[in-house]
């Protein structure tokens, strides 16, 4: 059990964020957003603005220099008249202060040429497309045997359609960048990033530099959840900013435009399938999504993928489909793919037990393999079995009543519920350095983010039971490009990448420190003092692209299982969820204690999935309607009355050199369905579409 390494610092104040650096001087831009759904931008009046006392610049698509690097998509700041959707950024002005920016935006007058949006997902849109790939790489489409004629003849059918609507991301910290040119061409970048690494080499392409003509700095970053896991406008608005006054520029985009410039999770239509023989056994799953993506650039969410690894049967489909329309382009939020798409597939399982009369957990039980039924490889370890059954201990699922709406407690209806999860266990290069101090200690850098996972803290566990040195002894730097290139905090998969390379790179100076220290053996004897270190230290460094390469023999997943416990209030609709239970197989556990606060929190952000979260689009405007946190809810201490992890023992020597599986996202996957099948549990009722809110319970209750 080891507490975070930065607690003190955070709770201080001490730790910086990336609008919180002292630089001298500095400006400040705030954004201007298009008032229309689609069209052009027929002219832009500044002149009125440019007169107010402390306004430096107005940039726009009249007055914005061109990018060198010519990007696409939402980083063309200021390249176009196009508006491609409300609420895009289409001029930003730089002020003295923050309220003199502010005021000035308000001010700026566009005339616009404006066409009426199509912003409404539907599930035959005459413009539906097959796309090359869903995020990162999967296939869009998997098929094999006979799904449609095998569902047909099985003896017990589910058909039924589900949909999410679309959620947003919503960090503590904002999107923030503070820019700063210096003399000769680099530019600076304190920014709120998932990625220093992607950050950097991301706007160096945008502005036409170098790579390291870009140093970009993000020790700590206050939450991202995947929407800080690529540059947003943000990024180049502040530098463009910056270079157009010649002096630093201060960007943090206020609540309420993150919505439409930050990215979001795309709204979801889910058409699945289950046919099964009259034991529960599968015989055909089909899965089929239509999903939305943006006019500007393709975001495929990889909503079906998780159905291609979770249980058996012989004849299956997976499909995905996208509509363009006039709307921000969606982008990573917290397991994407897997949180929507388990939502749809374990509320269907869930269905099929009902039909099949088969206990919910026997009915996954009776369905689980132990290679993988889409790409046929063995898995390097699947405890979804054990999970499910260390839960229902743990619950108390034994005596629970299979029979809807039977249980009662004055006004409330009880209901309990349970489903699967899982996510799978990636792994990308990354690079890092080991270093031995002259004083006996260690410093080890990678260009890694700690978004509040934790992951300093674990690297630096890594790195000191690789150095068998004392923890105290170990420093980790973390979050600066200008160390060794690290891939985005994204994916479950910062510890198991950026702790391989910690890995590697302690055990090379333990290497060198057997050599250069006379009868040495590694860094124990180099701490207690048999030796010297040069005053410059010894380092050593790693790249782990070689290794990484070298992983096709298994499929690699974490599995897990939840359950919930709700009531319902039979007169208002209200439902509370009394208590949640998560039972996970991660692998190893690096620390158990951020890890425990990791499962809790996918957890509760399950619940605001399930009952809370929806982005509501107004089809005449084309704009979100909910554009903060007073009308777009999420889960507060008062929602989340009860929620426990817990993980099974798991040593799987097919992973990384730590044995660890990623367990940033698992926690949310399978939460709302669990939760959506406890509710009909409670009450009998199916709630087929997020969130299930009283207005859907009230009719039939």
């Amino acid at each position: 059990m080891t507490e975070r390494l930065e607690s003190r610092e955070k709770v201080t104040g001490e730790a910086r964020y990336a609008f919180e650096y002292p630089v001298g001087d500095v400006a400040y831009a705030a954004a201007v957003q298009a008032s229309i759904g689609r069209g052009e931008v027929r002219s832009i009046d500044t002149e009125a603005v440019l007169r107010l006392p402390g306004v430096l610049a107005v940039l726009s698509c009249e007055s914005a220099p061109r990018l060198d690097g010519d990007p696409e998509g939402e980083l063309a700041l200021f390249q176009s008249r196009k508006v491609s959707y409300r609420g895009q950024f289409i001029a930003a002005v730089v002020g003295e202060t923050f309220e003199t920016a502010r005021e000035a935006a308000r001010l700026v007058q566009v005339e616009y040429a404006p066409e009426a949006p199509d912003v409404r997902l539907r599930y035959e849109h005459p413009g539906r497309y097959k796309p090359d790939k869903v995020n990162p790489v999967f296939p869009a489409d998997t098929e094999q045997r006979d799904p449609q004629d095998a569902f047909g003849n099985s003896a017990v059918r589910v058909d039924v359609t589900y949909t999410t609507p679309a959620e947003h991301n919503n960090p503590m910290e904002p999107h923030t960048t503070l820019a700063d040119w210096s003399e000769d061409g680099t530019l600076t970048l304190y920014d709120s990033t998932q990625g220093a690494s992607s950050v950097q080499s991301t706007i160096a392409k945008v502005f036409g530099l170098d790579r390291t003509q870009v140093r970009v700095v993000a020790p700590h970053v206050g939450g991202g959840f995947g929407s800080k896991g690529i540059p947003k406008p943000n990024v180049v608005l502040a530098a463009m900013a910056a270079r157009a006054v010649g002096r630093p520029v201060k960007f943090a985009v206020p609540r309420q435009q993150m919505f439409a410039t930050t990215g979001y999770r795309t709204p979801t239509i889910q058409h699945i399938k289950l046919g099964a023989d009259t034991d529960g056994r599968l015989n055909a799953v089909l899965h089929d999504v239509v999903e939305q993506t943006s006019t500007l650039q393709e975001f495929a969410e990889p909503t079906a993928t998780p159905t291609r690894v979770m249980y058996q049967a012989p004849h299956r489909r997976t499909s995905h489909r996208l509509v363009r329309l006039d709307v921000p382009t969606p982008s990573w939020m917290r397991a994407p793919g897997e949180t929507p798409g388990m939502y749809a597939l374990e509320s269907a399982m869930d269905e099929l037990a009902i039909a099949t009369g088969i206990d919910p957990i026997e009915l996954r039980i009776r369905n689980d393999t132990d290679h993988d039924p889409d790409s046929g490889l063995p898995f390097s370890s699947r405890n979804l079995v054990a999970c499910l059954r260390e839960g229902a201990d743990r619950f108390g699922w034994a005596g629970r009543d299979p029979s809807p709406g039977t249980r009662w407690e004055g006004r409330k209806r009880i209901g309990m519920g349970v489903a699967a999860s899982t996510y799978p266990a990636y792994m990308s290069p990354n690079e890092a350095t080991a270093r031995a101090e002259p004083d006996g200690t260690f410093t080890v850098r990678i260009a890694a983010a700690d978004i509040g996972t934790g992951a300093r803290t674990a690297l630096a566990l890594i790195a000191a039971e690789t150095l068998k040195a004392d923890l105290g002894d170990v420093t980790v730097e973390i979050g600066d490009s200008s160390f060794p290139k690290a891939t985005v905090a994204g994916g479950s998969s910062g510890t198991a990448s950026w702790g391989t390379a910690v890995v590697r790179a302690c055990e090379a100076l333990r290497g060198k420190l057997n050599t250069a220290v006379p009868g040495g053996h590694g860094a124990s004897s180099h701490r207690t003092g048999n030796g010297a270190v040069p005053p410059e230290g010894i380092e050593a460094s790693a790249d782990t692209t070689a290794e990484i390469k070298e992983r096709d023999a298994y499929a690699r997943h974490a599995f897990g299982a939840q359950f919930a416990e709700v009531e319902v209030d039979a007169d208002t609709g209200e439902v509370r969820v009394r208590r949640m239970l998560g039972v996970f197989a991660a692998g190893r556990i690096i620390n158990p204690t951020t890890a425990r606060s990791q499962f809790i929190g996918g957890m509760t952000m399950g619940i605001g999935m399930a009952l809370l979260e929806e982005s509501v689009m107004d089809e005449e405007f084309g704009d979100f309607l909910n554009r903060d946190l007073a009308q777009y809810h999420v889960p507060v201490c008062a929602d989340v009355r009860d929620v426990e992890a817990a993980w099974v023992e798991e040593s799987d020597p097919h992973l990384n050199p730590m044995g660890s599986k990623g367990i940033g996202e698992i926690g949310i996957v399978g939460a709302a369905a669990a939760i959506g099948n406890a509710v009909h549990h409670a009450t009998g009722i199916r709630v087929r579409d997020l969130p299930i809110t009283p207005a859907k319970l009230l009719l039939d209750l």
